[in-house]
């Protein structure tokens, strides 16, 4: 089926935090070679085939509605190829009779992230020979030098001991391999399970946790069709930023010069919380995913209408948040409850506060911290 001029832009638009080689190209070839500035994380994500680590990493890195995942494997190669996606394959990926995308072997993303932090995303393949494969004669090119290990378990599963057997597999690689790396397990497909039924999971976390000793695992349950999608990749991600106290720490000091109830940081491509601040307690837990989901959701729409969300004011008797563009790598949510403050007296001090964040993205940057006055 032929893809609308929209959807086109749309898909070319989202190339803009890539930064991976051109298929068919190892990183460092002729034509590609990554700044001498950038600071890589290797990021491993792993699962059994048919877990959704594919559809997940399409919906946060590719801009992906969750509706859209359906035809993503059917389809995934004509796009890399027509669209030149700049990601290296070592085979491809299909959809099987109930709709399942299973990925073969190991694919290599880099995602620019916050400026000169870029995240080495490999998306490993499911398949038990290629997890078998991964435990043998690449266990070394597989485990070494990982940051982060992501790990998603189907909910659905109907061999759940196969699946922790491999999970243990991983965790001795890394044991072996990167030592120091963070593992987070995601109980992915949530949507699949009754809400009466959920507390059940808890037995499963549980035993993740156990499992993983002496390593620490942080577990999330997500789903592609609710925030809890992003409540986890934000966490994840929060755990990469080289900078991230300081990142906080200055974020705080704008909070309380503008006299302001809440701030949020998000990354401008994924939308994703990077960091926060709140001077008051809020009601809603889950708000920051809510509100991630909701303005990717807004900024999608905005692409197939040829036109690019830059800010938005919401106003109420209570309070008025506001959503700028604030660095070139991110975006600002500021939440104010004052009336007596005038809605342009806040969107200047955001513009003041541009080119002092801009400065703090920077990995190498000079450490500088925002003053009061």
């Amino acid at each position: 089926m032929e893809e609308s001029d929209s959807e086109k832009k749309m898909e070319k638009e989202n190339l803009g935090p890539r930064m991976d080689p051109p298929i068919g190209e190892p990183e460092g070839s002729l034509g590609w070679v990554l700044p001498n500035t950038a600071m890589k994380k290797k990021v491993l994500l792993m699962g059994k085939s048919g877990s959704g680590k594919t559809s997940m990493r399409s919906i946060i890195f590719a801009n992906y509605i969750a509706r859209d995942t359906r035809r993503l494997g059917a389809t995934i190669l004509d796009r890399l190829h027509s669209l030149q996606i700049n990601s290296s394959l070592s085979t491809y990926s299909l959809v099987d009779s109930v709709g399942n995308t299973k990925t073969f072997d190991v694919e290599h993303s880099h995602v620019r992230f916050l400026g000169n932090l870029v995240l080495n995303l490999w998306d490993c393949g499911g398949q038990d020979t290629f997890m078998e494969n991964y435990f043998t004669s690449q266990r070394d090119n597989i485990f070494r030098n990982v940051e982060v290990l992501i790990y998603v378990f189907d909910v659905e599963s109907r061999e759940l001991e196969k699946d922790m057997h491999y999970y243990q597999s991983c965790l001795e690689a890394i044991l072996q391999n990167s030592p120091d790396a963070k593992i987070f397990c995601l109980v992915h497909k949530m949507d699949l399970v009754q809400e009466d039924q959920r507390d059940l999971i808890k037995e499963r976390e549980e035993d993740l946790r156990r499992l993983s000793r002496p390593l620490e695992c942080s577990c999330f349950r997500t789903s592609i069709w609710d925030e809890t999608l992003y409540k986890a990749w934000s966490s994840i991600v929060y755990q990469l930023i080289p900078n991230v106290q300081q990142l906080e720490m200055n974020l705080r000091n704008f909070a309380e010069i503008i006299e302001a109830d809440e701030v949020l940081l998000f990354e401008r491509a994924t939308f994703l919380v990077i960091s926060h601040y709140q001077c008051k307690e809020q009601r809603d837990a889950h708000r920051f995913e809510k509100i991630s989901n909701i303005i990717k959701q807004f900024k999608l729409s905005c692409s197939k209408l040829a036109a690019s969300f830059q800010s938005m004011e919401v106003r109420n008797s209570n309070f008025a948040a506001f959503i700028d563009i604030f660095t070139s790598n991110t975006y600002v949510m500021v939440v104010m409850s004052d009336p007596s403050i005038p809605s342009a007296a806040t969107l200047i001090n955001i513009r003041n506060a541009r080119k002092h964040f801009e400065k703090l993205e920077r990995v190498d940057g000079p450490k500088q911290c925002l003053l009061m006055r």
